[in-house]
C-alpha cells in the first residue's frame, strides 16, 4: 500500500477531543477512497460506508429531518448489521458533492459528537449552488493532491532516514554525496514522467512499464475529459473542453501566463467574460493549478496578487506530460529539459508547492523581468527560480538581488548542480529539492 502524508491528518483529527466532521477534497483517483478506507477500517470498531454515486438511494436518509438523533436512527435501520458505539464508529460518506443534504447534514452530526464522520468529494466546488447551509465552523476541509516527490520516493522504496540526511543537507546548505545525488535526480526524472497518481505509481513500482504507465495517463485524461461532458452544465461544458486541451500549449509558449486568445485559433470575441467560467470549473474539480502574478514581491504578497494575470497548471506533471506528443518522455531520460520552454520542470515545482502553500505566486514585469515562483518562506519573502536547461546565466534572479529589497532570500533550482551559495548570495540546489521548499 502507498504510505501518504495525508494519514498523519487523519490521525491527528482522531485524536482531537472536540473534532468537526472531516471533509477530504481532491481530484478524482487521487486515492482519496483507498486511504479514508484503509484508516477506517484501522481506527475504529465499527465502520459505515456509503458512496452517494454508486448507491444513490441512500441519499434518501438525508431527505427530510437532519437532527442527529433521526439521522442516527436511519443510518442503524439501513445497516443493521453494524453496531453505533459512540466514540468508536465513524461514518464515510463519499462522493459527498451528489447528496448536498448529506453536507448540511455535517453540522448535526458534530454538535452531536457520537460518532466520527468523514467525508470526500471530487466536485465540491461545482454543486454549491445546492447546499442550503454550509456547516460552517463544523467541518475541516484539507485537500489531497497526487503523490509529492518525497510519497513517490517511500513507494520505490527509499527509506525515509536517507531523505532526512539530504533534507539536512538542503537545511545546512552543504553538499550531497555524488553518488545519492546521482540516484534521486534519476528518480527526479522518473517522477516527471510517472506522475503521482496513485493506480499509475502503484503500476510503475510493481512492473517498471512505461508503456503501460503512458497508457493509464491517457485514460486518466479521458476519465477528465468525460466528467466534463456528464457534470458541466451544457453551455459551459465545450469551453471547459476547449480549456483543459489548450493547457500544454500554453505552458509551451516563452510568456506562460495564461491567454483567452490561445485557447482556440480562429475564435472570436475570446476573453475573460467568455471562459473565466470554464477555468473555475477545471480548478473546482481540482484538475488545475492558478499561479498569479505580483505587483511587486513584497510581503504580505495575497495584498499584491494580480486576480486578472496568472499561469495555469496541471496538478499532476504526468498527466501533463501524457498531453504533448509522444516522445516526450524518452527526451527526459535523456536530460533534455528544455522541453517546451520548461513547461514541465516549472509544473512540478507549481505542484510541489501548491501542496505546501495555499497561493502560488510569481513575478513578472514587463515582459523583461520574470521570476518562476515567489514564496513567504516563515516570514522571509523568497525568489524562487526553476533552471531547466544548460545557460547558467540568471539575469531576472540577479535583478531581484540588486534592486529589490523587499526580497531577503534567492534560491535557484537547476539541474548538474550540488548545493552551494555563490558571490550574490543566491542558494543553489538540485532540482529534487523542490520538495524540501
Amino acid at each position: 500500500m502507498l504510505k501518504r502524508k495525508i494519514t498523519k491528518i487523519l490521525e491527528e483529527w482522531k485524536s482531537e477531543e472536540n473534532k468537526q466532521c472531516l471533509l477530504i477534497r481532491g481530484a478524482r483517483q487521487v486515492g482519496k477512497t483507498f486511504i479514508i478506507e484503509d484508516f477506517c477500517k484501522r481506527n475504529y470498531e465499527s465502520y459505515i460506508y456509503i458512496n452517494f454515486d454508486l448507491t444513490p438511494a441512500l441519499k434518501d436518509i438525508f431527505n427530510g429531518d437532519l437532527d442527529a438523533n433521526t439521522l442516527i436512527m436511519k443510518l442503524e435501520v439501513t445497516f443493521p448489521e453494524i453496531e453505533i458505539k459512540p466514540g468508536k464508529t465513524v461514518l464515510f460518506l463519499d462522493e459527498i458533492q451528489s447528496c448536498p443534504n448529506a453536507r448540511v447534514s455535517l453540522k448535526s452530526f458534530a454538535m452531536d459528537k457520537r460518532i466520527d464522520v468523514i467525508a470526500s468529494g471530487s466536485l465540491l466546488g461545482l454543486y454549491y449552488k445546492e447546499i442550503t447551509s454550509y456547516p460552517v465552523g463544523y467541518e475541516r476541509i484539507v485537500d489531497m493532491y497526487p503523490l509529492d516527490f518525497e510519497e513517490f520516493l517511500w513507494a520505490i522504496g527509499i527509506k525515509e532516514n536517507l531523505i532526512s540526511m539530504v533534507k539536512k543537507n538542503f537545511e545546512d546548505k552543504t553538499p550531497i554525496d555524488e553518488y545519492i545525488l546521482k540516484q534521486l535526480n534519476q528518480q527526479f526524472k522518473m517522477f516527471l514522467i510517472v506522475g503521482g497518481m496513485p493506480r499509475i505509481v502503484d503500476e510503475y513500482v510493481n512492473n517498471k512499464s512505461l508503456g503501460k504507465v503512458m497508457s493509464l495517463q491517457k485514460s486518466i485524461i479521458e476519465d477528465y475529459k468525460l466528467d466534463v461532458v456528464k457534470y458541466a452544465e451544457t453551455t459551459v461544458r465545450q469551453k471547459v473542453l476547449n480549456t483543459f486541451d489548450s493547457i500544454p500549449a500554453q505552458l509551451a509558449r516563452k510568456n506562460k501566463k495564461f491567454s483567452y486568445v490561445n485557447i482556440l485559433e480562429n475564435e472570436k470575441n475570446v476573453g475573460e467574460r467568455k471562459y473565466s467560467s470554464s477555468i473555475e470549473w477545471l480548478k473546482n474539480a481540482g484538475i488545475i493549478n492558478y499561479c498569479y502574478n505580483l505587483t511587486e514581491p513584497a510581503a504580505p504578497l495575497k495584498s499584491n496578487v494580480r486576480l486578472d494575470c496568472f499561469k495555469i497548471y496541471m496538478r499532476d506533471t504526468g498527466l501533463l506530460i501524457s498531453m504533448y506528443e509522444s516522445g516526450i518522455q524518452k527526451d527526459i531520460l535523456n536530460e533534455d529539459f528544455y522541453i517546451n520552454e520548461g513547461a514541465i520542470l516549472e509544473n512540478v515545482c507549481a505542484e510541489e508547492i501548491q501542496t505546501r502553500y495555499d497561493n502560488i505566486m510569481y513575478y513578472e514585469k514587463k515582459s523583461q523581468l520574470e521570476i518562476d515562483f515567489i514564496l513567504n518562506i516563515d516570514g522571509i519573502v523568497t525568489a524562487v527560480e526553476v533552471k531547466s536547461g544548460n545557460n547558467k546565466q540568471s539575469k531576472s534572479l540577479n535583478s531581484i538581488v540588486n534592486n529589490y529589497k523587499t526580497v531577503s532570500r534567492y534560491i535557484k533550482l537547476e539541474r548538474d548542480t550540488n548545493i552551494y551559495i555563490d558571490n550574490l548570495g543566491i542558494e543553489h540546489y538540485p532540482l529534487f529539492m523542490i520538495m524540501f521548499i
